[in-house]
């Protein structure tokens, strides 16, 4: 067993920056070099990342055992089955392809040569969602909200694969269910695709999940409300404070038959770096993958469903003559 694991970054944008500087920084890794079209982006966050080198793909895949792929949406099921085929372990940014066939493909091939595959549903490993799951195991009505002021970065795709696949990734790690349907509305109003959108997702055991994202507001704003069996949950993740309503947890609630209030904050987690060492985990020692393939295909299916959703309510609304 090896005791450093030779990662490599694909693309050395905003997001492969900040990769490239923990796989720099983590003690069971090591950065061997980076790739990205922009040779000049790559060397300078090489630099920055300790002097790893800007590398020809071929040549970083054939040096590493293992690559983080955070370029461009579109591009991550080529370069993750290049990097699969070389015999590559493969951390993919979210989403972790651009259809469910491409999805399903690159399961198959990781899992036929026995390599990793995670892909970065990087909230999984935040502190406000272990303070939420190990509160809340039955959830039956949640409403998130994500929204924030306009910024040029991530508009190649939809807010639907932008923000608010973070939100469906959390809602269905938390519901043990399918999703029996959707309804979706959402308009493009600064860049091609949607920037703003709402679904409501109902899943076959009966919760109901109501998401809004939005990248076009003139504040930030992240929640989530949670009604379940445990009691009745509100998290500001902006904050870091989260409120629950239930029967085991907090100070009692006189006049209320039995029911608790509990209060609690959080202080900042580096949820990279934990994706980073549960990936460096399941690499060198065989751990389980927190966010696998699988997890990574039902948020794609889910996003795909949401605007699949929204395109029939879009078509609905020019038949009725009326102009969105």
């Amino acid at each position: 067993m090896s005791d450093q694991l030779r990662m490599g970054v694909i693309g050395a944008g905003h997001f492969g920056r900040f990769h490239a500087l923990k796989v720099a920084a983590a003690p069971r890794a090591r950065l061997v070099g980076l790739h990205d079209a922009d040779t000049a982006r790559a060397t300078t966050v090489g630099r920055e990342a300790g002097g790893a080198p800007a590398m020809a793909l071929d040549a970083l895949l054939q040096a590493c055992q293992a690559v983080v792929i955070a370029a461009p949406a579109e591009a991550h099921h080529p370069l993750a089955t290049r990097a699969l085929e070389a015999g590559c372990h493969v951390l993919v940014e979210k989403p972790i392809a651009a259809t469910l066939e491409q999805a399903d493909s690159l399961a198959a091939l990781a899992s036929a040569r026995g390599l990793v595959l995670q892909v970065g549903h990087l909230l999984r490993f935040s502190a406000e969602h272990r303070a939420i799951s190990s509160r809340i195991t039955r959830p039956l009505y949640i409403e998130a909200t994500r929204i924030a002021p306009y910024k040029p970065r991530g508009t190649d795709v939809s807010v639907i694969l932008d923000l608010m696949i973070h939100d469906l990734d959390l809602v269905l790690a938390l519901v043990d269910s399918e999703i029996s349907s959707v309804d979706a509305m959402g308009a493009a109003v600064s860049s091609p695709s949607e920037d703003i959108a709402n679904a409501r997702v109902r899943f076959v055991n009966g919760c109901v999940a109501t998401i809004t994202a939005s990248r076009i507001s003139i504040k930030t704003e992240r929640r989530m409300r949670l009604f379940s069996q445990e009691g009745y949950l509100s998290a500001d993740f902006g904050a870091r404070e989260l409120v629950m309503i239930g029967r085991e947890r907090g100070l009692p609630l006189p006049g209320t038959g039995g029911f608790k209030r509990e209060a609690i904050s959080w202080k900042d987690h580096d949820a990279m770096e934990a994706e980073h060492a549960s990936f460096v985990a399941a690499c060198l020692d065989g751990a389980p993958v927190l966010v696998d393939a699988a997890a990574g295909r039902r948020a794609l299916a889910a996003a795909i469903a949401v605007a699949d959703s929204m395109a029939s309510s879009a078509d609905l609304v020019r038949a009725s003559g009326l102009v969105i």
